[in-house]
């Protein structure tokens, strides 16, 4: 039992988890201190009094962007266009981007920490319906998600004046039709609205003109997990938790030719070498490391020696990459980065909604190249045409964030890995050019 609360006082997220890996059910949940935040929130604290505690722990959203989630929800009680009450909260559980399961791990073995995460948030927003937008391939979490959610109603914490108060929930489960488009949260609002999952026009923000016109909050699943602690400790403690400046902890990991592939809660600005050497215990025996990912698919390469760089927003952002969703991918030296950065962009490529010009018509050509550099037929300009497109699809220029991410692996691959886009260029087409400028120089 000691050790049992050592963990919960460090591991916030994880400490329920079961040896035997089972999902952790609702009386398991409630025997762990399991929605103890939620009482003290409806008893002792308002909803703006919530807001301000999540505000003050500085706790940012973990999908990637890391923005403030106190100050999100607080952007969205400021507004005074509509009545709060016709607003909405809207957890994003579309996890497709390449890499990245730590959504899963919370949803498939503690549900009931989300489903309280949702239950405060929406108390804090004093919105009185909630969604559960979900990954239409997590079959299993579906099945666990709506299990939890009927037993969460059972047991009094979901529908009408929830433990004697006079706040009201209810939590609708939408599974989504498969598009990694729809991360993006204004996509994902068009896409439950029963709409084409593409980016709206912003401003108006989902704040104030969201799902069905009503003011929207979203929150990625380890954001809204991360709630009931912050609740139940406070500010202090969860500040506490951390070795960075970006507070509490946060689920990182490595895949790739790693000899314990995994994700673990550490403490934010755990160093990228501590998680693949003590936690992923290294590269397989006949591998070395040659570049990483930090957070997945769509975040710039990094060399082993960015490897010793704290693992938060701040320090990963100025090595020129981004934290994302902290779950790193290990690139080995027997990989060809051409042929790695060709089935990235072919995921991104037909993940476009089409939308914007640079994107649908960009990644595409894009892909196009990345195949004739890898099957060695390349053209002497199509590094130089790589970059430029980088260029054109580069923030700002597009629609919505997917082309941006889009183009972060390949121009730092062509940064650090240049000579390998270099080789794929035809041998026939270079000494043709020879030729060419010898004719031309004769000539002059």
């Amino acid at each position: 039992m000691n050790r049992i609360l050592r963990i919960s006082e460090t591991h916030p997220l994880t400490w329920r988890l079961r040896d035997d890996q089972k999902t952790v059910w609702i009386k398991e949940y409630c025997d762990k201190n399991g929605y103890l935040s939620l009482k003290k929130a409806l008893k002792e604290m308002l909803p703006e009094d919530v807001i301000n505690i999540v505000k003050e722990s500085g706790l940012k959203g973990r999908g990637g962007a890391g923005f403030s989630t106190g100050l999100k929800w607080s952007l969205m009680s400021q507004n005074h266009s509509y009545t709060r009450e016709r607003g909405y909260l809207i957890c994003n559980a579309d996890e497709m981007e390449p890499g990245t399961y730590k959504d899963r791990l919370l949803i498939e073995k503690i549900p009931h920490q989300l489903i309280e995460g949702i239950i405060l948030s929406a108390y804090a927003l004093n919105v009185s319906r909630a969604y559960i937008f979900l990954r239409g391939e997590y079959v299993q979490a579906e099945h666990i998600l709506k299990k939890s959610i009927q037993e969460a109603i059972n047991f009094g914490f979901i529908g009408l004046n929830i433990l004697g108060s006079n706040f009201n929930i209810e939590l609708v489960l939408h599974t989504g039709a498969g598009r990694y488009i729809c991360g993006e949260e204004t996509a994902l609002i068009n896409s439950l609205e029963g709409r084409r999952a593409n980016p709206r026009s912003k401003p108006p923000f989902p704040a104030v003109f969201g799902l069905w016109g009503k003011p929207t909050c979203v929150n990625n699943v380890e954001t809204l997990s991360n709630v009931p602690c912050i609740i139940l400790n406070g500010v202090s403690w969860y500040k506490n938790l951390s070795k960075s400046s970006d507070t509490g902890t946060k689920l990182m990991g490595f895949s790739g030719n790693v000899r314990n592939p995994g994700v673990w809660e550490l403490p934010f600005g755990t160093t990228a070498r501590e998680i693949l050497e003590d936690y992923a215990h290294g590269m397989k025996s006949g591998f070395s490391l040659k570049a990483w990912q930090p957070g997945g698919a769509g975040t710039d390469f990094l060399l082993e020696e960015h490897l010793d760089l704290p693992m938060d927003f701040k320090n990963i952002s100025q090595a020129g990459s981004r934290l994302g969703t902290a779950l790193s991918m290990a690139v080995d030296d027997k990989t060809s980065m051409v042929s790695l950065v060709y089935n990235i962009e072919k995921f991104f490529s037909r993940e476009s909604c089409g939308l914007c010009t640079p994107c649908r018509d960009g990644l595409p050509w894009i892909v196009k190249i990345l195949k004739s550099l890898e099957q060695n037929k390349g053209h002497k300009n199509d590094v130089k045409n790589l970059e430029k497109l980088c260029s054109h699809l580069s923030p700002g220029k597009t629609f919505c964030a997917h082309a941006p991410g889009a183009i972060e692996p390949l121009q730092s691959a062509i940064k650090y890995f240049r000579s390998e886009f270099e080789s794929g260029i035809n041998i026939r087409t270079r000494d043709l050019n020879k030729k060419i400028i010898g004719i031309q120089s004769n000539c002059i």
